[in-house]
């Protein structure tokens, strides 16, 4: 069986792989235009940032609930036997900063 094919068949053919040509070589000239490099360096780096601030989210939500869980009872009434002395500890400190200050004021 032979591939003869008319002269049109033939034109046909070069006209479509013309057509094909020309569109293939438009998505090379968006794909390489500096306003597209850009676009597409954006978009990264958005998704890099949201990504990160994603996990940044879960990992302080994480260190939260741990937190509460410590201070807290399964109800939430909170644990004084552990709140009490947390909180003696931060005015001890609040009050050591403020005297600090005052003595570097001086």
């Amino acid at each position: 069986m032979s591939d003869a094919r008319t002269p049109a068949q033939i034109e046909a053919d070069i006209v479509r792989r013309r057509e094909q040509l020309a569109v293939t070589l438009d998505e090379i000239g968006i794909r390489v235009h500096p306003k597209t490099i850009i676009g597409d360096a954006r978009a990264r780096v958005a998704s890099t940032v949201d990504q990160t601030a994603g996990r940044a989210f879960v990992a302080v939500n994480r260190v939260v609930s741990d937190v509460k869980a410590r201070f807290t009872h399964e109800d939430g009434s909170p644990r004084l036997e552990r709140v009490v002395p947390a909180a003696l500890a931060v005015v001890a400190v609040v009050g050591l900063i403020a005297t600090a200050g005052r003595k570097a004021g001086k």
